[in-house]
């Protein structure tokens, strides 16, 4: 037709056609959540994470990351909820989603199972209070915190996925105030420095650079209580202002 004009859109070297009539069937899916539990003890400058011994096939008596196959009806966020309860007692936690792994052959049950089922793990991950946090042992069920330096080979993906959570929780506390959701509603400047450092590392930043940054940004509010502990001066006891913070949401590098 006059005035108008068509162009062929060329097809990228790396991708076929998408005329073929025999084309991949689609997969079928289970869907799993797996919890990746952070907790800081900073009494022994150990970051921990939580891990369960596995009591069925695959990978029995292996360890592994607290998880679960959702259920009928249930939200990702309800199953991820619900296994925590089913391995922690906690009242304050900080808990989100991390990640999908849904790579092929990520789960050995795939290759026997006869209709090609592929199993997805929709991650999350949670930073809870060491100090408050009750584990639920039972007869059959090991659980334990391992320092994440130490953990060992783990069923599944889950060393990757402890992985990416690691980074995660690092790069959440460089930018937000995620470390205020497990330290008491009062703590020192001491207490804030010995989280960071216990995951960050002891080079992440001087101790009173860290703290004049922080008192300078503002949002830390001092109680005007002070405590002591051991034979140093009283330290003075802090709140977070969330408010005060709000000007500083999702900016890098706030807190290092």
């Amino acid at each position: 037709m006059p005035g108008r004009h068509y162009k062929k859109i060329p097809t990228p070297l790396n991708q076929q056609p998408c005329f073929d009539s025999a084309q991949q069937p689609l997969a079928d899916f289970k869907v799993g959540v797996d919890n990746v539990i952070f907790s800081v003890d900073t009494a022994q400058n150990r970051l921990l994470v939580l891990l369960v011994m596995r009591q069925q096939e695959p990978f029995l008596n292996s360890w592994s990351l607290p998880g679960t196959l959702v259920r009928q009806g249930e939200s990702l966020e309800d199953a991820a909820y619900r296994i925590m309860a089913e391995k922690i007692r906690v009242n304050n936690l900080y808990l989100e989603q991390l990640y999908t792994f849904g790579g092929p052959n990520r789960d050995p049950r795939e290759a026997t199972d006869s209709y090609g089922v592929r199993y997805l793990s929709v991650s999350y991950f949670a930073l809870v209070r060491f100090e408050e946090a009750e584990l639920i042992a039972d007869k059959v069920t090991g659980i334990a915190w391992y320092p994440v330096k130490q953990v060992p080979q783990l069923a599944f993906d889950h060393n990757e996925v402890l992985a990416y959570g690691h980074r995660r929780l690092r790069n959440k506390l460089e930018y937000s105030p995620v470390a205020f959701e497990v330290l008491p509603p009062m703590f020192t400047l001491n207490d804030l420095y010995q989280l960071y450092t216990t995951v960050l590392g002891e080079n992440f930043a001087d101790y009173s650079n860290f703290r004049a940054r922080l008192l300078k940004l503002g949002f830390l509010c001092d109680t005007g209580i002070k405590v002591s502990r051991g034979a140093g001066r009283p330290a003075s006891l802090y709140k977070f202002d969330a408010e005060a913070f709000a000007p500083f949401k999702d900016k890098p590098l706030v807190f290092i």
